[in-house]
């Protein structure tokens, strides 16, 4: 029997077939013809002397044989993305690309400010960021799409690392003009009967609100007098200016707006402070570029609280 070989570019091929589903997607992405890909999967297939991919409707999906394989191409593939930023840094060529996902309020609030800090320092690096709710950036990082993740609760999937990063607390915010402005506090029959809105299923928020609302004797969420479910905490934000109602938001969202005394925070009796964590993620199985590993320390050292 021959010996089986083969090479990288034939592997990022095969692995771009595996993750889009699709030749004709993974032609675009490797700037190949499909029938060109068509072609070296052939060949792939012929040296391993087994089928690899297998036609399932109009989706393409990897047989025993190519999920065996694929598992270790992407760690081949990532040992050469790695080697080429090494030989760049030893050759003092501080470029590359990084892809870091955040959820929604370290994607829009934090993360944006830290890049252009750790572009203050690496200038010829190109950064792109990916903002969704917890469980997509948990996907992305785990399906290799990013190499970091910023995400609001720990995650309990076994092949996440997860490295502490910066505190927040979830307060009750209303507008300016509220009825409630002028109290200190609230109570919490006060706040179950008035309308409020909420943010969507999948978000950190939401989780950490339904905890704590529960710890208080309340039926978490379920309890609240939800008159909207909204998508991002910008969008929250806009619908409590207008009169739409109240909600529990991050500190870190709300600066420019209390600042500006748009917004005001009410605390509520018997509601203990809402305290969490932000936590960066990354897939243990994946070995982290210099790049990665770079930012990765440059946000672990970064202030760790809202002011």
């Amino acid at each position: 029997m021959p010996s089986i070989d083969f090479d990288l570019r034939q592997l990022e091929i095969f692995c771009k077939v595996v993750e889009m589903k699709s030749f004709s997607k993974a032609a675009d992405s490797v700037f190949l013809t499909q029938a060109s890909v068509s072609e070296r999967i052939s060949n792939l297939e012929r040296i391993i002397g087994a089928r690899l991919l297998d036609r399932l409707g109009r989706q393409i999906v990897p047989t025993k044989a190519g999920e065996l394989l694929y598992k270790h191409a992407i760690r081949l593939l990532d040992m050469k993305k790695t080697a080429r930023q090494e030989i760049e840094g030893f050759l003092g060529l501080k470029q590359g690309e990084l892809h870091i996902g955040g959820s929604t309020i370290p994607g829009e609030y934090i993360l944006p400010k830290k890049i252009g800090l750790f572009r203050e320092k690496y200038p010829f690096v190109s950064i792109t960021l990916i903002v969704a709710d917890t469980g997509e950036i948990e996907n992305l990082v785990l399906n290799g799409d990013l190499e970091l993740g910023v995400i609001g609760s720990r995650s309990s999937r076994e092949n996440l690392l997860h490295y502490d990063l910066w505190k927040d607390e979830l307060v009750l915010t209303i507008a300016a003009d509220h009825n409630w402005s002028n109290k200190r506090s609230i109570t919490l029959k006060e706040l179950v009967e008035e309308p409020f809105i909420l943010r969507e299923s999948g978000s950190a928020t939401l989780r950490i609100m339904d905890k704590y609302l529960k710890a208080a004797g309340l039926g978490g969420t379920n309890a609240l007098n939800v008159i909207a479910c909204l998508g991002t905490s910008t969008s929250v934000k806009e619908g409590i200016k207008s009169g739409l109602g109240v909600s529990i938001l991050s500190k870190w969202a709300l600066e420019t707006e209390i600042n500006a005394g748009i917004l005001k925070t009410v605390k509520v009796k018997g509601l203990p402070a809402m305290k969490r964590t932000f936590y960066l993620i990354r897939d243990r199985r994946r070995i982290a570029s210099p790049l990665c590993q770079a930012m990765l320390e440059f946000l672990r050292a970064s202030p760790s609280s809202a002011s």
